[in-house]
């Protein structure tokens, strides 16, 4: 499934096609005040296995970093908790839902406690700015016109770019395609932001004003920032907590940034 399909997929997820559903079954509260926790874990892509028996928490206000080398499985692991992928073992909470045995019909009241940031941007180019963002708000329920006008004008201002409201993508920079994607994961006021190397297609100076965002979110909001990236220089602008995919584990990793020794 290619990038835009899975953006199409979480989008139209969130419709409320079913109203009545009862879902408290896959409900995992009163655990801890972990947002998003792995016990026993492993996963697979493919016939390679990437993590085996990990356990991790992750709490509301952090901002963490996950890192690795190319192929060690750092969007796999971002997938598996917004149930793209499942695990092979183990449980896997985020919020109160165990993503591990989701049903395919909950998925939905899963990802509308998320944000989700691709490092391709999946504009809709025949749209402007506006018109990407209403269409999400579309599709995720909100009726009324003047609350849609409301929420699309703060989150433009939480990324500041609220002259850009109504360009297309074309007029548009690769750091500010970002900063607009980042505002369109903001909409539903998100848990969990998920970001897929969110600066690598940009230059240095975009990178630093879209991890700036991404760091305030996190101080500022209450939610959990969770970010795949390959560039350390970025974690020690912006210091969060460090985790690396190792030999199959998650491993704290400050001293591989601190010595500059990413991989």
């Amino acid at each position: 499934m290619t990038i835009l399909l899975v953006i199409f997929t979480i989008i139209l997820d969130n419709m409320n096609i079913f109203p009545n559903l009862a879902f408290d079954k896959v409900k995992m509260t009163g655990m801890n005040n972990a947002i998003i926790e792995l016990r026993d874990v492993s996963l697979n892509y493919g016939d390679r296995n990437l993590l085996h028996k990990v356990d991790l928490k992750i709490f509301p206000r952090e901002l963490v970093y996950l890192i690795g080398s190319v192929g060690s499985g750092k969007t796999s692991l971002l997938k598996t908790l917004y149930a793209e992928l499942k695990p092979q073992n183990g449980t896997v909470r985020v919020s109160e839902f165990n993503v591990d045995n989701l049903k395919r019909r909950q998925i939905p009241y899963l990802r509308r406690k998320l944000g989700i940031v691709f490092q391709d941007f999946q504009l809709l180019i025949d749209r402007t700015v506006h018109d990407n963002l209403k269409f999400v708000l579309d599709a995720t329920g909100w009726k009324n016109e003047e609350e849609k006008k409301q929420r699309i004008k703060e989150v433009l201002q939480k990324v500041d770019l609220p002259d850009k409201e109504f360009k297309f993508p074309h007029e548009l920079s690769g750091g500010e395609q970002q900063r607009i994607v980042i505002a369109r994961a903001l909409l539903n006021k998100p848990e969990i932001i998920l970001a897929d190397e969110p600066t690598g297609n940009l230059d240095p100076d975009n990178s630093y004003k879209v991890m700036q965002i991404l760091s305030e979110i996190a101080s500022s909001n209450g939610t959990c920032v969770l970010i795949a990236t390959h560039q350390y220089d970025l974690i020690e602008r912006y210091p969060g907590r460090v985790i690396k995919i190792e030999n199959r584990k998650l491993v704290a990793a400050q001293e591989f940034v601190h010595k500059g020794e990413f991989f």
